[in-house]
């Protein structure tokens, strides 16, 4: 791609990242609420699992188009893909949420396990976007002057 400046790229990339963030921290927040509910018999309020899908939602979007402007910004860059660590980290982060949404969507009284599935995949979600965050920064300065 023959793209003159990737600057606003990098800034899709950086809020889409700030806001990946903070909505896994409000999911892991609702999720806790949801727990705790359970656990200690008392009925959730209504509006609660509606704001975590909705929650959850918007960040398998924000997600996902945090993939599209890596591969677009990598191939526009580079001409190829894999030029370090972070493509590795961003694809596992990238699974892990999909995985996430999809036994999030599967919990039921039938099939308890989708929750036990759901709950640690987060919890490993929590060390992908670390390790995503910090090969990112990796990344981020190659392009500063």
């Amino acid at each position: 791609m023959n793209l003159p400046s990737f600057l606003w790229l990098w800034k899709i990339a950086a809020w889409s990242m700030g806001l990946s963030l903070f909505a896994y921290s409000l999911l892991a927040i609702s999720g806790l609420t949801i727990f705790n509910r359970r656990i200690s018999k008392r009925p959730r309020p209504t509006w609660l699992r509606p704001l975590h899908y909705t929650i959850g939602g918007i960040l398998v979007f924000l997600v996902l188009l945090l993939l599209v402007v890596g591969i677009v910004g990598t191939l526009g860059h580079y001409g190829s893909l894999g030029h370090s660590p972070h493509m590795i980290a961003g694809l596992m982060v990238v699974l892990l949420v999909l995985v996430s949404a999809t036994s999030g969507l599967m919990i039921s009284r039938q099939y308890p396990i989708w929750r036990t599935i759901h709950v640690r995949t987060n919890l490993i979600l929590f060390f992908g976007f670390c390790f995503v965050t910090v090969t990112g920064w990796i990344v981020v300065q190659k392009y500063l002057p």
